[in-house]
């Protein structure tokens, strides 16, 4: 299933190769965390989807609004994530909360359940690298975001704070 739902993204994505690449680094790390925090089977598989389709819809955003801002991708990503997933045959209650977690990802007052939670510290520790976050700005996003052992530990270990 995750094979799939990678190829089918990378397929959408086609050469954006940034895009691509954040998608597989968000996967790894909720996949890391997830696995450490011993989440549900249930969990697990929609943790995994939601990483890989989070953004799913910047292309849309972009397209339509001329921006890759949040609030665009939270509009566009989930039917273009529903789609995806019911043409692959991922039963209608994963669908429904991965949609959710794309619809709202951008969104950190609504985080509420472990599956949001890693999936915004996933997230979060990949856009750090990419967009060069300072050393400041990593310790507030650790207090205000990160609620897991395993993410906690993770940001610890990368960037050394």
């Amino acid at each position: 299933m995750v094979s799939k739902v990678l190829s089918c993204l990378i397929n959408y994505y086609e050469q954006d190769v940034k895009r691509i690449n954040h998608a597989i680094k968000v996967y790894g790390f909720a996949k890391t965390i997830a696995g450490n925090e011993a989440v549900s089977i249930e969990n697990e598989k929609v943790i995994e989807l939601a990483a890989i389709l989070h953004d799913i819809g910047i292309k849309e955003a972009e397209r339509k609004y001329n921006s890759s801002a949040g609030r665009y991708q939270e509009i566009e990503g989930p039917p273009i994530a529903e789609c995806m997933l019911r043409e692959m045959g991922i039963e209608k209650t994963v669908i429904d909360r991965v949609c959710y977690l794309i619809g709202n990802h951008h969104s950190y007052n609504k985080i509420e359940g472990i599956d949001f939670q890693i999936l915004i510290e996933a997230d979060f520790i990949v856009n750090i690298e990419e967009d060069s976050f300072d050393n400041q700005s990593i310790k507030s996003i650790k207090e205000k975001y990160f609620k897991t052992k395993t993410g906690n530990k993770i940001l610890e270990t990368i960037y050394n704070i």
